[in-house]
């Protein structure tokens, strides 16, 4: 699967315990995550090589990843190097748990599952132009586990036409539910929507009137996607207010996803709790109607649901999908 070489996160960075392993999935491929004596975060199959036995059940010993059926300890590449039954035994170089490439990022591990082809080029990490702006405060939300395809969840993310009535008296109002027209183009990745526009009774925590907000949607790969939001001036309590969100997905089934939001705004007094608070909100709102979606897989075929022309972003979204050959949580 051409998901595979793709980079997803799996779980936060802060959530990987120093001495203990931690239990993750991706592609529905079961994982373990820990730590070895550096500090350095390792992701394995969760499956011992000896007898099947979870890796996720052991413990972290001298720097190492113990079995909890028989003790086999592994190093961060995946070699076996002890096997307590036989103290003296070399174990052989093929004596080895399956490893898979692991980064950190935005505040999350990021596992990738395969390597791309030989002659194909390095896959980026999914793009957070505002991780670098010192001007913006950054912090995650979630994670959320939601009973829906990550393709599902991002073209949700996508969609400004559903603010007035999953968002009613938050990001809009049945009253004001027109589309203007925004443009969309392909990126390398996938796309950039720009010159969209919503009408925000409270676009954001700080909003003290009603807003016209403009947005910029990208989608940076597969299951991840960034916005821009900037309403307009003197509707905020913080002057010059404005603020980027990035959503990552891990695919943890095809019909069931982990999520995670990246915050980037201009405010640095704000308790984390409380702008955590209001994203939460939002999303909550979401949730329900996402996993009501019939069929769960978004479809890819363009003729399996209707579209018009407020659904330009989505749309180029599912065409992106299916001419990048991704075969995971579409049908």
């Amino acid at each position: 699967m051409i998901e595979q070489q793709h980079w997803h996160p799996v779980a936060g960075v802060d959530d990987v315990p120093a001495a203990a392993p931690l239990a993750a999935q991706l592609l529905e491929q079961p994982l373990v995550l820990w730590r070895d004596a550096d500090g350095a975060i390792h992701a394995f199959a969760d499956r011992c090589p000896h007898r099947g036995a979870r890796l996720s059940l052991g413990r972290v010993e001298g720097g190492r990843l113990e079995c909890p059926y028989h003790g086999w300890q592994f190093e961060g590449g995946g070699r076996c190097m002890h096997v307590p039954a036989l103290p003296q035994f070399q174990p052989p170089a093929g004596h080895r748990a399956g490893a898979f490439e692991v980064r950190q990022a935005h505040g999350l591990v990021w596992v990738r599952l395969a390597a791309p082809a030989a002659d194909a080029a390095e896959l980026p990490q999914p793009a957070f132009a505002a991780e670098d702006d010192a001007r913006l405060r950054k912090l995650n939300c979630g994670p959320y586990d939601v009973a829906a395809s990550a393709p599902r969840i991002i073209e949700n993310f996508l969609d400004m036409s559903h603010f007035g009535f999953v968002h009613e008296g938050w990001l809009g109002a049945r009253s004001a539910a027109a589309i203007d027209a925004y443009e969309v183009e392909p990126t390398p990745t996938g796309l950039r929507a720009t010159g969209c526009k919503a009408w925000q009774p409270q676009s954001n925590l700080h909003s003290t009137a009603a807003a016209q907000v403009e947005y910029t949607y990208e989608v940076t790969g597969p299951y991840t996607a960034v916005l821009t939001k900037l309403p307009e001036a003197g509707t905020t309590a913080v002057e010059g207010w404005r603020e980027s969100i990035a959503l990552y997905i891990c695919p943890l089934t095809p019909e069931t996803s982990r999520v995670w939001f990246r915050l980037a705004v201009a405010d640095f007094d704000s308790p984390d709790e409380k702008l955590r608070a209001f994203q939460h909100t939002i999303f909550t709102q979401d949730q329900p109607v996402l996993e009501s979606q019939m069929p769960k897989r978004l479809p890819l075929d363009l003729r399996a649901e209707l579209h018009t022309a407020a659904d330009k972003a989505s749309s180029a979204y599912r065409r992106h999908l299916k001419t990048s050959g991704i075969t995971f949580g579409v049908c």
